[in-house]
């Protein structure tokens, strides 16, 4: 087994290119819509699976038609979906995405069940069987977040199974809960303002050492359009991003963490990894939703050969 994705499932619908919502009961016509696997922890198991990986995605989701959705989805993906636990009475999370003519994207967000998932639902030994687990979104996931189960992170850290970790929300008080699980993250993948929000600190050099300071071997900042900063026992690194048309900037987040993980199963060091993520979320950002685009690990790979000469 290489990969475990465990947090936060969302069913993405996207619209593009919208430049307003319409008053009344208005039709805009838009060029696409597509609906996709999303979150922290499934849209980053379907960038880990299109990059030639194994996954196991962990997470809850709803007795509902969405759930279905993101089931078939991920499953078309090439990912393990036998972690999914289904919620009767809940809905599947979900967001509507207006994606404007310039990338950004607004949204609309239900959070449904992902506020029930809980450490009963990781199978037994899951987690030390990994090479790597995803910790993606124990800010909004933050059942998880259990001395028990910090307890069975870290055993299975001490066992050899690498820990990442990213957030998926801007709110500060989910935020600093997150910090808990610092200790037993080898390498924490926080974009600028969750770093930020997360150490108090109004640079993110320095909210990034003080994060190393609590536990992980590497921080990662993404830092948008500026590329990203990695910062480990070697000293501060920053990455630019690579110079590409911007459709969405849906997921590319999520293809960062896809990309960095790959380079660890490969053995790569994080500084490689980085650049493995950089060139993962060039290609997402050039298409519409999640999984834009990111069709294998050699497309990355001739990106990070030709992307060398500009760090």
């Amino acid at each position: 087994m290489a990969v475990v994705t465990l947090g936060a499932h969302i069913v993405d619908v996207l619209a593009r290119p919208v430049t307003a919502i319409p008053p009344g009961q208005d039709t805009v016509v838009v060029d696409r819509i597509r609906a996709t696997a999303a979150g922290a922890a499934a849209g980053t198991a379907v960038a880990l699976a299109r990059l030639g990986n194994e996954v196991v995605s962990v997470g809850a989701i709803g007795e509902d038609d969405l759930g279905d959705l993101l089931v078939a989805v991920m499953t078309r993906h090439g990912v393990d979906v036998s972690g999914l636990v289904r919620r009767s009475g809940e809905q599947t999370a979900a967001s509507i995405l207006p994606i404007r003519p310039d990338g950004g994207r607004p949204s609309f967000h239900a959070p449904g069940a992902n506020l029930t998932l809980t450490p009963g639902a990781v199978e037994p030994g899951l987690l030390a069987a990994a090479d790597v687990v995803h910790l993606g979104g124990p800010d909004v996931t933050f059942g998880l977040n259990d001395p028990a189960f910090l307890v069975t992170l870290a055993a299975a850290r001490d066992a050899g199974t690498v820990i990442t970790m990213d957030l998926l929300s801007g709110m500060p008080d989910l935020i600093q809960a997150a910090r808990a699980f610092l200790p037993v993250v080898d390498h924490f993948l926080p974009n600028e303002e969750q770093a930020l929000a997360m150490t108090g600190e109004d640079d993110p050099e320095r909210a990034a050492y003080a994060l190393l300071a609590q536990g992980p071997a590497s921080v990662v900042v993404t830092l948008g359009a500026a590329g990203s900063l990695l910062v480990d026992a070697s000293g501060a690194h920053r990455l630019p991003a690579r110079k590409v048309e911007v459709v969405d900037t849906t997921g590319c987040g999520d293809a960062y963490c896809a990309g960095f993980i790959t380079g660890l199963v490969h053995g790569k060091a994080p500084l490689e990894c980085a650049r493995w993520g950089t060139a993962a979320a060039s290609i997402v950002a050039q298409g519409l939703g999640s999984d834009a685009g990111l069709t294998d690990l050699d497309a990355v790979l001739a990106l990070v050969d030709g992307g060398r000469e500009g760090e």
